[in-house]
């Protein structure tokens, strides 16, 4: 299932990571939300596949750490969404269509 296109409205925001939101339920190791706001990654689905970091021409993502979590133990993170030119790169590669992008 791909990240909710209505995050927003639908989940509470529970608290923020590198200056992004985190968006809940969070119950680690095994949930862990969406994290973003304009860039979001839904790190519940993520398989740290890693074409989002690869094709990214703006270098928004970095790699965090999530040890136990059943998808995967790494995460693509939106570390620097402000900088996102909205070409939906990472959106349209995803495999598991675990990113959503928002133009501000």
């Amino acid at each position: 299932m791909p990240i909710d296109p209505d995050f927003q409205q639908n989940r509470e925001k529970v608290g923020e990571h590198e200056g992004h939101s985190i968006w809940g339920p969070v119950e680690e190791p095994e949930k862990l939300g969406i994290h973003g706001d304009n860039v979001a990654v839904d790190f519940d689905i993520c398989i740290a596949d890693g074409v989002c970091i690869e094709e990214c021409p703006e270098n928004v993502f970095d790699w965090l750490e999530t040890p136990g979590h059943p998808a995967s133990e790494k995460k693509a993170d939106p570390a620097r969404q402000e900088d996102c030119i909205a070409c939906n790169i990472c959106q349209d590669e995803c495999p598991v269509e675990a990113i959503l992008i928002t133009p501000l």
